[in-house]
């Protein structure tokens, strides 16, 4: 896949700016993790703040008081000793307040982080399927998931700069009483850096943005070139050398436009530091010649070069500082972004209670459906009924749309036109959650979950996962049981390749433990979309036998390639092309002698 090198889009000052109005919030919710901790660190730093002038002014009259006691002809040292021991104090206290703020902070940043992650994980629990399919989306959420690091140092780099600002308040006095020019040399060798800060951090903000996408694929090229879970096919079809280019490819060119632009921000960061240095240099020379004139002391020469000197270094500290601030509230705006996102607006629907049991059962009235962002209808008219109690199984060619169907009777998508009536009521009434845990379902694409065996069966119905004989009898009922049996530590085994003692299962184990699930939810509907397609024919016919027994007086539906399977249905619904071709039972559709016959056949003479 051919590409040019990504330029970073500009980013003005104002969007930097605006990112700021997040802060206030941030801070709430930092707040929230933790208000002991949270007042722990702005109280050290509080204290910590005046620690610089106090250590330069002690510093002075320690430096004074050894000249006047050379002059005198009977020294007397305890006023000496004296400022030596406060000085002392002053720097114990000032390292065991930093030490302070640092655990404070890393505290906080913990407490925070993982607030925050827990926050992504359940919005993202709140947007519909549609959303997190679609490519930009996810980007938004990438970079809210992404920034995690970006939020904690934002935390310290916003409570330093307040700490810095009381520090440089105090030592900004220092200077205005003796020497109030050297402040206004101080600030003309410092603000020619900040404006240069300014503009390359938002230049790297742009391009971090602006590539995400690529970001996200070399991700994925990292985890599919070196994966338990990938390293079969990549070692049979020999692709180590294709991921390796590609990704090789892709790094290279997100390289060479970072490169770019720190080479450019280096340059120009070493000129105008060498403009800063000049300053700081010029302002010593002034403080010299006030020294040899009298009009200064020793001790003062002292306390304005180190105040200068820290003030300088502190003003770069603070507005390189501010230059990251401005950046990461960048960041956090995408962060908060994702966070207010909320649910595309469709068509108000008065909510009414779902039904206790359900009487009449499904009806698909002139479906439509196309994805977002497509012209092509998947379905197209689709109209059937699904009785309360039936076991209707869908049947078609790849793309017909029996995937479909289902995504829209779970309302993971809507309808573009028509209606699905549930015991005559439109399903658009019912309250979505509610709805949704009328149905147990598992997909042909069901999850693996690295957890142990029990905690994948609890799966099915996650606040029963201590109930252990429910567990027990949902593996009876799928066959899970004889997976189980096989496992060292039962239903406390850890599944999957991922961590220590895990145990990797085949694909027929993996699905009687995702068959496992819907049993243990013991829905009103069951969906099984393709779940025995790893079993074998005999074990599938054990598997959809058992069920059929054990689903008595619920409503199924069921999708699968398997003939022999899919006859046991009540009724078959044939799809071709988006739209309903045939139903009935299998020897009605058999003596139809269409697409199901043609199928049904092929099928069985491959068996032959």
């Amino acid at each position: 896949m051919a590409r040019s090198i990504r330029q970073p889009q500009k980013q003005n000052w104002n969007a930097s700016y605006k990112a700021l109005k997040y802060i206030p919030r941030f801070f709430k919710k930092i707040w929230q993790s933790s208000p002991p901790l949270f007042m722990a660190t702005i109280i050290t730093r509080l204290l910590n703040a005046a620690s610089p002038i106090l250590l330069l002014w002690v510093g002075k009259l320690i430096i004074d008081e050894v000249l006047l006691q050379i002059e005198a002809e009977t020294p007397d040292l305890s006023t000496l000793w004296l400022y030596v021991g406060l000085e002392f104090g002053i720097a114990i206290a000032s390292d065991l307040l930093g030490r302070l703020t640092n655990l404070t902070d890393g505290l906080l940043g913990d407490l925070y982080a993982n607030t925050s992650s827990v926050e992504i994980i359940r919005k993202t629990e709140e947007v519909e399927i549609e959303q997190l399919e679609d490519p930009d989306f996810y980007d938004k959420l990438e970079r809210a998931r992404r920034q995690t690091t970006n939020r904690v140092s934002l935390m310290s780099n916003i409570l330093s700069q307040a700490q810095d600002l009381l520090t440089i308040i105090s030592l900004i006095t220092g200077l205005i009483v003796f020497e109030p020019w050297l402040v206004l040399i101080l600030f003309v060798s410092i603000i020619p850096s900040f404006l240069n800060e300014i503009r390359f951090s938002q230049s790297s903000y742009s391009l971090a943005r602006s590539w995400t996408t690529e970001r996200r694929e070399l991700d994925y090229l990292r985890y599919t070139g070196a994966s338990d879970r990938t390293a079969k096919e990549v070692k049979l079809f020999g692709l180590t050398d294709f991921i390796a280019k590609r990704f090789e490819k892709l790094a290279q060119e997100y390289y060479e436009a970072n490169r770019k632009l720190s080479v450019r921000r280096t340059l120009w960061g070493g000129i105008f530091n060498i403009l800063g240095v000049l300053a700081y240099y010029g302002a010593y020379v002034l403080i010299i010649i006030r020294v040899i004139a009298g009009i200064l002391t020793v001790g003062e020469l002292t306390f304005l070069s180190g105040s200068f000197n820290r003030l300088r270094g502190r003003l770069q500290q603070m507005f390189s500082r501010f230059t990251r601030i401005a950046t990461s509230a960048l960041y956090l705006q995408d962060y908060f972004d994702f966070l207010d996102i909320e649910k595309p607006e469709g068509p108000k629907f008065n909510i009414r209670p779902l039904p206790e049991q359900i009487k009449e059962g499904f009806r698909f009235v002139d479906v439509h459906f196309k994805y977002p962002g497509t012209e092509q209808e998947v379905l197209s008219g689709i109209s059937f009924t699904l009785k309360a109690g039936e076991k209707m199984a869908f049947v078609g060619e790849n793309g017909a749309g029996k995937t479909t169907l289902i995504k829209l009777m779970l309302r993971f998508y809507e309808p573009t036109a028509g209606q699905i009536l549930l015991d005559g009521v439109d399903i658009r009434h019912f309250d979505k959650a509610s709805y949704q845990q009328f149905f147990g379902v598992i997909f042909q694409d069901f999850v693996k979950y690295d957890f142990t065996a029990g905690e994948n069966i609890a799966v099915g119905k996650i606040e029963a996962a201590s109930d252990v004989e429910r567990i027990a009898q949902a593996a009876e009922l799928s066959l899970a049981n004889e997976v189980l049996a096989t496992l060292p530590e039962g239903t406390d085994q850890q599944l999957g390749r991922r961590f220590i003692g895990g145990k990797e299962l085949s694909g027929g184990q993996w699905q009687k433990i995702a068959l496992a699930r819907a049993y243990m939810k013991n829905a009103e509907i069951v969906i099984l979309d393709e779940p025995t397609s790893a079993l074998d024919a005999r074990a599938e016919y054990e598997a959809f036998q058992r069920f059929i027994g054990l689903t008595v007086g619920k409503t199924a539906v069921i999708i699968s390639h398997r003939f022999s399977t899919v006859r046991m249905a009540d009724r078959i619904l044939v799809l071709k092309g988006g739209k309903v071709l045939e139903l009935g039972t299998h020897e009605e559709l058999m003596a139809n002698g269409q697409l199901y016959a043609e199928l049904f056949e092929l099928q069985a003479a491959g068996y032959q």
